[in-house]
């Protein structure tokens, strides 16, 4: 019944096609049209990629640290590392160019040499006064020779903060406005303010400024992800085309192609807008991944008609034929492949949710618009040439099945064992992957942003904010010496870690006010005693100023008191190390009964963020091959035949796995989709073997060795011709300036080339091997779909 109706139903699709040309084509231009008007809705992420879901427990504490301090994550710095800086004129420019970024709205405060001011005893009032270290523009050398003396010999408050006494680097902290940090003004300002004055300034004085700070890191790291969709989308056109073009020698056939996919592009882009979501480094990647994928499926429809038309000459039935032929398989391997982008939608990480839905969408998208367009076009255009057809004469692709099916004959003990080697192999290789939750490793290394990270991390250890609030469970407990005391031990135990930098907090601004009480001398750089902490302190109350630096530190009720350091680009294991060493100092300085510790920052968010991916991995994987194993079933009704399949597309998943640990790529973010994207991709040749198989099965009375050996003659070819347009198609990735990029093409062009030749030598060696237990009536039973009508023509 299902057949008959399967049947019925593709002859019914290919007369509503083929009788209603006009209509459809009108439809899909209208439809186009409709979707660019949703290309507006696109926007370029302005936020990390947040990897765990909302409700997530680290994600809850970095909202809660974000309700009382705001947003952490709004410093750019400037800095300069040139002896030559040191001279009247370019030290008095470099402060001009400090100052001049205070007159736009988008910043909130700029912090630089000439705003620094000391804090100074008044007797008289009983306050601490604020004298600024710069009072004019400089006039001498002297006058340089003095600030640096004073800066860099009395004043520990600001060191490693705007400048590193050691190597004499100026840095210049710039805060932007906390409400537009996640906005298009960040982008704005970056770009057209920020870049624009820093470069005139390089260029007049000589001097090679260094940019930093999470806002431009973000902003140039979008820019990039902006700047590399149109590389993509251009050089998969081009490399699929071009060997789209050497398999059919027919540039009609190829433009017909590349108007397919250029259309299911539109559309893809219109998904996005449509549905509100952000252009991320994962959504970005859809666009080509569509090229890519739908490129197979003008192969198989257009290799079809052409066989069609040399066999029977009947432009309308050949159409016919490849639409009620060609469809139904064509529908079941993009389902597939679907199948596998929409593991991701279970997940509970917007990025991979959002991700997923585009994909999977996109790629029933490019079925529809291929099982439309190529056969309503090759209805107004002349029969195929002779030599477009020659591709089916070749010699080389009767040579490559020849070869095929001697190795499947003569060699299968070989195979068998080269399988299990590469088994053994990869098992050894997983076994030393690592997983890395690095938020600036798969950014552009080559890029002047990325080599500036590594600078900034050099001179002031790190530029990734790691955040630890305090509440002391009452108002004003920050004060309290006792907490004070506490605070200064956990900074003394940061200090000596040397991926984090020099904290900075309420202690540093007390130490300060020692330190001024006592007329600046550096010595007593150092927390009060109990007996000078009350009349130090009745100092600062006086202090209007010294109440404005506080705000940085601590809340308005004084219950909650922040220590901010930045860290270094660090692994996985050493930042959960580091991690642990810190849990175990806070839990034994602040009793849980008195105060209530907590960490948080961006560096840490992405690190849990991409252990809790690693997880998702085997979640979506398992789904994906859960999901298409119930296909198989559906479609064979063979349990034996289930396992027989997924055997060799498993393989090749192990064998991608063991190379990434062989070759030390880490298990993250971008790395995680490589498993789910190549399964579904994968299986699709073992479902057009198995399906012809089984059809040769009943075609020669169950006569195995004929019937294996007839399939592989017949889907060889088409697979080969897949598999090598989806491995050159997707090693496009590895033009990209990301690594995580890079990592995804590499090592899914890898799989889905294992995975071709898996299905090709290892699955018919399999079904020729367990021919008694898999091949007769009883075990592979009546399909419930045939996915290839049983009078199709060899």
């Amino acid at each position: 019944m299902t057949k008959r109706f399967t049947k019925r139903f593709w002859e019914i699709v290919a007369r509503l096609i083929l009788r209603n040309k006009i209509i459809i084509l009108a439809a899909v231009v209208i439809i186009t049209l409709l979707f660019s008007t949703q290309w507006k809705n696109m926007r370029f992420t302005f936020t990390e990629a947040n990897l765990l879901p909302n409700d997530h427990e680290v994600n809850q504490t970095y909202n809660e640290f974000l309700n009382i301090f705001g947003e952490e994550g709004n410093l750019v710095v400037l800095g300069v590392k040139d002896p030559t800086l040191f001279t009247v004129e370019k030290l008095n420019a470099w402060n001009r160019l400090s100052e001049s970024f205070k007159q736009y709205e988008e910043v909130e405060t700029v912090l630089s040499i000439k705003d620094l001011q000391k804090l100074v005893k008044n007797t008289d009032k009983e306050k601490f006064d604020l004298k600024p270290f710069i009072t004019d523009s400089l006039t001498s050398l002297a006058e340089i020779d003095s600030l640096q003396q004073e800066l860099f010999q009395q004043y520990p408050f600001y060191d490693n903060f705007l400048f590193n006494k050691e190597t004499r680097t100026i840095r210049t902290a710039i805060y932007l406005k906390k409400d537009i940090i996640n906005t298009s003004a960040r982008k704005d300002f970056i770009i057209d303010v920020l870049e624009t004055r820093v470069n005139t300034f390089e260029e007049k004085y000589n001097l090679d400024v260094r940019v930093s700070g999470m806002p431009y890191i973000r902003t140039l790291n979008s820019q990039s992800i902006v700047d590399e969709i149109g590389l993509f989308i251009g050089a998969a056109l081009l490399v699929t085309s071009f060997i789209f073009f050497l398999f059919f020698r027919s540039v009609r056939a190829t433009l017909i192609s590349l108007l397919v996919v250029s259309v299911g592009v539109m559309w893809t882009f219109g998904i996005i807008g449509l549905l509100g979501y952000e252009i991320t480094v994962l959504t970005a990647l859809i666009p080509p991944l569509i090229i890519v994928i739908g490129i197979p499926n003008c192969i198989f429809l257009i290799n079809k008609y052409q066989h069609e038309v040399k066999l029977h000459g009947n432009k309308v039935k050949s159409l016919q034929r490849v639409i009620t032929k060609i469809g139904n398989a064509t529908l079941m391997t993009n389902m597939t492949t679907a199948s596998g982008f929409a593991t991701f939608i279970l997940t509970e990480s917007t990025l991979l949710k959002e991700f997923g839905i585009v994909a999977s969408l996109s790629i029933i998208s490019i079925f529809i618009l291929s099982i439309l367009i190529i056969p309503i076009i090759y209805t107004f255009l002349p029969y195929p040439k002779e030599r477009h057809l020659d591709h089916f004469n070749r010699r080389w692709t009767s040579g490559f099945v020849n070869w095929m099916a001697r190795m499947v004959k003569e060699r299968r003990i070989t195979i068998y064992i080269t399988a299990v080697s590469l088994l053994t192999l990869s098992l050894i290789g997983i076994f030393q992957i690592k997983i890395s939750g690095s938020l600036i490793e798969d950014m552009p290394q080559n890029t002047q942003f990325f080599k500036d990270i590594r600078f900034f991390e050099s001179e002031f250890n790190g530029i990734m904010p790691l955040e630890i609030m305090i509440d002391t469970k009452r108002k004003k407990g920050v004060m309290k010496l006792s907490t004070l005391k506490r605070m200064n031990e956990l900074e003394e135990h940061i200090n000596d870690i040397p991926q984090l930098s020099r904290p900075v907090s309420v202690v540093s601004l007390v130490k300060y006010s020692k330190q001024a009480y006592y007329n600046g001398n550096p010595k007593y750089y150092q927390l009060p005693t109990s007996q000078e902490n009350s009349f130090i302190l009745s100092y600062a109350k006086n202090s209007s100023t010294e109440a404005n630096l506080l705000k940085s530190f601590v809340d308005s009720t004084g219950q909650y008191a922040r220590i901010t350091t930045f860290m270094k680009d660090i692994g996985t294991d050493k930042m959960e190390r580091i991690e642990e060493g810190l849990q175990t100092e806070i839990n034994k300085l602040f009793p849980e009964e008195r105060y209530s510790v907590i960490m948080t920052g961006k560096a840490l968010v992405f690190q849990k963020g991409t252990k809790y991916l690693v997880k998702n991995l085997f979640i979506s994987l398992s789904l994906a091959i859960l999901l298409i194993a119930l296909f198989m079933a559906y479609l064979f009704r063979s349990f034996r035949m289930i396992v027989v399949s997924l055997i060799p597309n498993l393989l090749p998943l192990l064998i991608t796995a063991g190379l990434m640990g062989y070759l030390g790529v880490p298990i993250k973010p971008s790395t995680i989709l490589v498993f789910s994207i190549a399964f579904g991709i994968s299986v699709d040749d073992t479902i057009h073997f198995l399906a012809k198989y089984r059809q040769e099965l009943q075609a020669n009375n169950w006569k195995i060795k004929k019937s294996v050996y007839a399939a592989l003659r017949e889907t060889g070819v088409s697979m080969f011709y897949t598999s090598i347009v989806l491995f050159f198609g997707f090693s496009v990735f590895t033009l990209s300036s990301f690594g995580g990029t890079v990592a995804l093409g590499a090592l899914v062009s890898a799989t889905l080339l294992f995975a071709m030749l898996s299905n090709l030598l290892l699955l018919p060696s399999l079904l020729l091997s367990l021919e008694k237990s898999i091949a007769n009536k009883q075990t592979l039973k009546e399909p419930t779909i045939n996915i290839i009508p049983e009078e199709d023509d060899n």
